[in-house]
């Protein structure tokens, strides 16, 4: 459990040093997309038939860090329209 939450974590924070800008998420934030684009490896992974949903493997560590990019592009998406509502 620690493990995922640590991997979640890296995984948040590349993601944050690949996309370009700065992005107004908080620690939290990071390790929940973090987490979330873990979990999106993992089922890619274990789709493709490289390792378990659970397993830390270069193809879902990849695919990992792609999805939490897109998340974090989502969220940041997310925010600013609920600024531009307010």
């Amino acid at each position: 459990m620690i493990g995922f939450i640590v991997a979640g974590l890296v995984i948040g924070a590349l993601a944050r040093l690949i996309r370009p800008g700065k992005q107004n998420l908080g620690l939290l934030a990071t390790l929940l997309l973090g987490l979330a684009g873990s979990v999106i490896g993992g089922v890619v992974a274990n789709l493709l038939g490289t390792g378990d949903i659970f397993e830390l493997n270069v193809v879902g560590f990849i695919v990992a860090v792609i999805a939490a990019v897109l998340l974090i592009g989502a969220a940041e998406g997310l925010a600013g329209r609920r600024k531009g509502a307010a």
